[in-house]
């Protein structure tokens, strides 16, 4: 069974139903109006390709769960899928090309962190959680820290250690100013008073390249951008970053046990588009994009690399997004960082 809208499950009304007498004039110019828009909304979607945005270089964790994902809806839908990296602006590049797209479930975004980091970016030129309509809450997890072998810690209380009586020769790595990479080592460096120098790459994979390579020592990752390389013995796993320790990586402790207590943030992946689409293709997106990642070959992929599979609804991804907004607006607070010029 096609998993196509019908044209007749979209209509706004019955137009073969004769309208009743209006009160008003201004009623009847109201329901024409309405009516007028239904052929619009009423076309059958998807007819064509679909193009998937993510704010980040290829290889990364947001770009893999794009491609899973994208493959799955594009089986699901019966269109092309299209990943289209737009890399730049720590993913406000994306965020503002699907903001100005039109709201027709053609342009879609799988986003993280950086929709919820208004109060860093105060010059962009669109309004995340108005110009943006949330579709599904994909997936969820925590951040891994990771250091090169060469630097002579093991765990996050000899880094802290080892970083306060260097200061600013310590160096770590981030995918992007702004981003999930990036905040919890601010607010580790807060937290704990340690004082470390700043390196952003465009990507969380080019970060990692920069890690592997020793451009930088430490830094935080997503767990698949950096699991492969903690089980091959390149890159030493020092602590995940959400309360709870990841059965991924059962043995490694979690920054609130060992370092700062209370010490709490996740990466997470998500589905967005302009504002604006109809309700009945958000409602198909939302969806799919629950039954993919609640089936067994995806959620098994995210719980292998750490992630919990989400699936949510369009509403409560928009009320996930406002609590996301509201921690990390503390976050940036109690870490004293300066908003992007």
């Amino acid at each position: 069974m096609s998993n196509r809208l019908n044209p007749r499950s979209l209509k706004l009304g019955n137009a073969g139903t004769p309208l009743p007498p209006a009160p008003t004039s201004m009623l009847v110019l109201a329901a024409l109006a309405v009516l007028s828009c239904a052929p619009a909304v009423a076309q059958q979607y998807p007819s064509r390709a679909i193009r998937l945005l993510v704010g980040s270089a290829a290889g990364g964790a947001v770009d893999i769960s794009a491609r899973v994902v994208g493959k799955k809806l594009s089986e699901s839908l019966g269109q092309p899928v299209v990943i289209e990296n737009r890399i730049g602006a720590s993913g406000n590049i994306a965020l503002g090309a699907v903001a100005k797209s039109p709201p027709d479930g053609y342009t879609l975004l799988m986003t993280s962190s950086v929709i919820a980091l208004p109060s860093l970016f105060p010059n962009i030129t669109f309004n995340a959680t108005k110009d943006l309509a949330p579709i599904s809450l994909v997936a969820i997890g925590p951040s891994l820290l990771v250091s090169h072998p060469s630097l002579p810690v093991k765990n996050v209380q000899q880094l802290i250690a080892f970083a306060k009586v260097r200061p600013k020769q310590v160096v770590y790595g981030s995918a992007g100013f702004g981003t999930l990479t990036h905040l919890p080592m601010e607010l580790l460096m807060s937290s704990t008073g340690i004082d470390m120098t700043h390196v952003p790459y465009k990507g969380g994979s080019l970060s990692i390249v920069g890690l592997l390579s020793g451009e930088v020592h430490v830094l935080f990752s997503s767990l698949p951008g950096a699991l492969s390389h903690v089980k091959q013995q390149r890159l030493r796993a020092l602590a995940v970053s959400t309360a709870k320790r990841s059965s991924a990586l059962p043995d490694v402790p979690t920054i609130a046990e060992v370092a700062v207590r209370g010490f709490d943030t996740s990466s997470w992946y998500g589905i967005v588009g302009p504002a604006g689409i109809p309700k009945p293709i958000v409602d198909l997106l939302s969806t799919e994009a629950a039954k993919i990642v609640r089936s067994r070959e995806v959620r098994e992929g995210f719980v292998r690399d750490g992630f919990e599979p989400e699936g949510t609804t369009p509403a409560a991804f928009a009320a996930f997004i406002r609590s996301e907004i509201n921690k990390y607006e503390e976050i940036i607070r109690r870490s004293n960082i300066k908003p992007v010029e």
